[in-house]
């Protein structure tokens, strides 16, 4: 695959639920009940039960990497939480992923990832590099 600055590598929306967070803490082992309880969250002062940051990230990264070549070597991948991802038990919560070519040379592409919920950004600094 060539990069150049600029191109969007890949974008999508990814759709949240409540149930989607209880199937994520079985399999992360992470069960902190602002991630399930309204109440739990609401008494530390959160907006609402949290998606999990680690699973924000994942998706993040998972959306570039359905788009990269198999073969494709994924040398790191860095982000700086801005703003949780509040996801209402009726109507979930969109996470949307834009991925684009922020720099490259010979041996490394940088894919830079706008990660947003709504009209807030909620990951900064998001940034895969691959080798070329």
């Amino acid at each position: 695959m060539g990069y150049t600055v600029g191109d969007v590598v890949a974008e999508r929306t990814v759709h949240l639920t409540r149930e989607s967070l209880v199937r994520y803490a079985g399999a992360s082992g992470d069960f902190n009940p602002i991630h399930y309880r309204d109440d739990v969250a609401a008494s530390v002062g959160l907006p609402g039960v949290l998606a999990h940051g680690m699973l924000t990230m994942g998706i993040a990264s998972s959306v570039v990497v359905a788009a990269l070549d198999p073969a494709a070597k994924i040398l790191d991948y860095g982000v700086r939480f801005t703003k949780p991802v509040v996801v209402d038990p009726v109507d979930g919560a969109d996470i949307t992923v834009v991925a684009t070519v922020g720099a490259v040379d010979e041996e490394v592409a940088r894919i830079d990832l706008k990660v947003t919920f709504g009209e807030t950004t909620v990951l900064v600094k998001a940034q895969l590099r691959v080798a070329v």
